[in-house]
């Protein structure tokens, strides 16, 4: 087979044709991923334009070339307004069709009516305007880690400036006076190569793009309590026991909170649910703000809350548990109008041992906790030798604390 331009408008075809309705198909079966629905009908639009381009000659001009252009800019627009939708921005229908309706209105001035030249340089003004455009939302969205997302930026930028660039790449080639049309048909056949494999790759990117925001907020879900953002038992658990290990080859000062809101049941039947939930937003918030970055914090369920801090000494420990209590019982006094006066009690307990046991620093710090109830609530315990007379086995320690911990989620 002769890999020249008619082949590669063939394949071109064909390919557009296939990977647009790979695309619907993937949408149909999720229809919460919007954007692939517009990259399909992006890649079908783009379909019909290079059909309409192949009849040049057989039907008027207006349509193989006026028309057909517009359905190409469209196609591009389509592309761009994924990639809008993609990151959760409004579609904007103006400038969707903007493109078209300009060149449509271009091609109707006489000034520009057969200066060739002028026209392709418009067409590739306005296909890399919305190439561009597409690698700019992908960029404006890149706080999110999503690793396919950089190659798209990349291809989209790249595919923009080459079409940028042809109108000048074309009038160094030599012309048509000269009879060597050689230079030309390598030209286009490069082009036309370009464009396919650029509608190949960036469909399988684009989808991979989904894929992987699909598997991270399935992953997030998983891990990450829905109300209050943070880590959920499972993922605290897994987060201290990787720190548990890190510890083994860089022992560190290390404390754990085991957090419990005072009487929040009688918040949640005096006030509502709803304002309970809020409560216990505005306790996450006053963690996050006494905490930091390094600290890991997670709700292990109901109003039940821990935190593990590394490299941290026995009085900053202590510190850092007090400031939480007391922002916490400040910003809770008043909650929506209403005075709801919220307390937390904080069983803490410290270690400098070259290994971390965390089954039995939680069991500890539910007995500092428990403490911290029996002594009037709304204050910190820091976990004590007579405190642990009566101490149950660690295996136990952990199933009393994951059995209470499910009690309390039930209620």
């Amino acid at each position: 087979m002769t890999l020249d331009v008619h082949t590669l408008f063939m394949v071109t075809v064909y390919v557009e044709a296939i990977l647009g309705l790979m695309l619907l198909f993937v949408w149909a079966q999720n229809m919460a991923l919007r954007a692939v629905c517009w990259w399909g009908f992006a890649y079908l639009i783009r379909l019909v334009s290079i059909c309409l381009f192949g009849m040049y000659g057989e039907v008027p001009d207006i349509v193989s070339i006026d028309f057909a252009n517009a359905l190409l800019f469209t196609a591009f627009a389509a592309t761009w307004t994924g990639a809008r939708v993609f990151d959760s921005r409004p579609v904007e229908p103006v400038y969707l069709v903007t493109g078209a309706v300009l060149w449509l209105l271009i091609c109707r001035l006489p000034i520009l009516a057969d200066n060739l030249d002028a026209r392709a340089l418009i067409a590739s003004g306005i296909i890399t305007a919305y190439t561009w455009l597409t690698a700019y939302e992908f960029w404006r969205g890149r706080s999110e880690a999503l690793v396919s997302r950089w190659p798209a930026i990349f291809m989209f930028f790249a595919h923009g400036a080459l079409y940028i660039l042809r109108t000048p790449l074309i009038a160094m080639l030599p012309s048509s006076a000269t009879n060597d049309s050689l230079f030309a048909s390598v030209w286009m056949t490069v082009l036309s190569t370009e464009s396919l494999l650029l509608t190949i790759s960036s469909a399988f990117i684009l989808l991979a793009m989904a894929k992987e925001r699909s598997e991270l907020r399935h992953r997030t879900a998983a891990m990450v309590d829905p109300l209050t953002g943070i880590a959920n038992r499972r993922s605290f658990m897994q987060d201290a026991a990787l720190m548990a290990k890190q510890h083994i080859a860089d022992p560190r000062p290390t404390a754990v909170l085991l957090i419990d809101l005072d009487r929040f049941k009688s918040i949640n039947d005096r006030f509502g649910h709803a304002l309970g939930d809020r409560v216990l937003e505005i306790f996450t918030d006053a963690a996050r703000k006494s905490t930091r970055g390094s600290d890991l914090i997670g709700r292990l369920g109901g109003e039940e809350f821990a935190a593990m801090l590394i490299d941290t000494n026995r009085d900053k420990a202590v510190e850092v548990a007090e400031r939480i209590r007391e922002s916490f019982a400040q910003m809770a006094q008043e909650v929506d109008g209403r005075a709801v006066c919220a307390t937390v009690s904080i069983g803490l307990v410290h270690t400098d041992a070259p290994t971390l046991d965390l089954a039995e620093l939680l069991a500890q710090a539910d007995q500092a906790l428990y403490c911290a109830k029996e002594r009037g609530r709304n204050r910190v315990e820091v976990a004590s030798l007579d405190m642990m007379v009566v101490r149950p086995t660690t295996a136990d320690a952990a199933a009393a604390i994951g059995a209470k911990t499910s009690a309390k989620t039930a209620a």
